[in-house]
């Protein structure tokens, strides 16, 4: 909110330059900014009394959306890869799938692993957890197991992060 906008009886003023104004009626601190030939910025309305800015809006929000961007270049996106599995799989297959994982979490990415129950080999859900627990013991030294298997639907799961 800025100048009119702002309806509150009291608010902390913060000068120009930086400094404390003090506590003072929000008509005093339109006086002042008008004065300056400025606006007055509500910079924290939740604090109390709320506290406003006497500062050049243009130049207020210009320097808020360089901070946002310099904030969001630093952040790293972590994505979710997946990897999926059958329960008849051999073990130069599961090799495979293995090493892909493996490239995936070396990236800082986070894997999730899927086994896929078809027809008949729902049947036989207990005796394939093994697979799953195969595959994070492969991957044991780059990796973690974030979330531990879980059966979901028709399909198993499981996530792995990386190991820090």
């Amino acid at each position: 909110m800025i100048n009119e906008q702002i309806r509150c009886k009291e608010v902390r003023v913060i000068g120009e330059e930086g400094q404390q104004l003090g506590v003072m009626t929000s008509k005093e601190a339109m006086n002042l900014a008008k004065e300056a030939g400025v606006d007055l910025v509500m910079v924290s309305p939740s604090a109390n009394p709320p506290v406003c800015r006497i500062v050049d809006y243009g130049k207020f929000k210009y320097e808020q959306l360089r901070r946002e961007k310099e904030a969001k270049k630093k952040q790293k996106v972590v994505e979710v890869k997946e990897v999926r599995l059958s329960p008849n799989i051999d073990v130069n297959d599961l090799n495979t799938k293995c090493n892909a994982a493996r490239k995936f979490i070396e990236k800082g990415n986070k894997v999730k692993v899927s086994l896929r129950f078809r027809g008949r080999e729902m049947a036989h859900v207990d005796t394939t957890k093994h697979i799953l627990e195969d595959f994070a013991e492969k991957l044991s030294d780059v990796a973690v197991i974030e979330k531990a298997p879980k059966m979901e639907g028709r399909s198993m799961m499981m996530f792995l992060t990386e190991k820090r």
